[in-house]
């Protein structure tokens, strides 16, 4: 229990910065009126995407395998199967930007492939988070601060600190490319990185001396 006249506060801070990691997914698919040609293909699609994904080496700092889909295609009326269709999603981590774009085009170039991206974002751990609950302490406290000295009083002592939630505000920027199996060389395609928003706020009871009223 505190005695004495008690001040409430939130304090908020929003940072802007350069995001740290991008992701894209890479779809290869396939569809022929014969199941076991259909499932051929899209192995064959499928490992077409990984070669190139393993040339690239430490370039890629992960990549997982999504959702892999195989259905089979009927008329509206009935169950007759008429074809298979078959995809399966590979999303890819890169914390390099330099020749995203010239990947992502690269892996479009492929026969039947979808690529869609890129999602920047920032590390699940980035310092860009500290800096921003640290930045919301501080406006906290400089807002008890001029509430005390608007009263003639100052702040004493720090009753209670609660975390009112920070989240980081992605930038999307999505460009879906799909491969229509033409022999042609890919454009060249710069991406520039769109900065994150960070924002943090906090929620501070402190404790002032007595107020000068009058």
């Amino acid at each position: 229990m505190v005695d004495g006249p008690v001040v409430a506060v939130r304090g908020e801070a929003y940072r802007e910065v350069a995001p740290e990691i991008a992701r894209f997914a890479v779809t290869a698919r396939a569809r022929d009126r014969d199941r076991e040609a259909t499932l051929t293909r899209l192995a064959e699609r499928a490992a077409a995407v990984r070669v190139l994904l393993d040339a690239e080496g430490t370039g890629i700092d992960r990549r997982e395998t999504g959702e892999l889909r195989v259905r089979p295609e009927t008329r509206r009326s009935g169950e007759r199967v008429v074809a298979y269709s078959g995809s399966v999603t590979t999303t890819v981590t890169v914390s390099d930007f330099t020749a995203l774009g010239e990947l992502m085009l690269r892996l479009a170039d492929q026969d039947q492939i979808e690529v869609a991206g890129p999602w920047w974002a920032l590390r699940p751990g980035s310092p860009a988070h500290r800096e921003a609950r640290h930045a919301a302490l501080a406006d906290a406290l400089l807002r008890a601060r001029e509430y005390a000295e608007a009263l003639g009083a100052r702040v004493t002592a720090l009753i209670e600190l609660a975390d009112a939630g920070a989240a980081e505000q992605p930038m999307l920027s999505r460009m879906a490319y799909a491969a229509d199996g033409a022999e042609s060389a890919p454009p060249e395609l710069e991406l520039d990185p769109q900065p994150q928003t960070v924002h943090a706020a906090v929620h501070a009871r402190f404790a002032i001396s007595e107020p000068v009223l009058g």
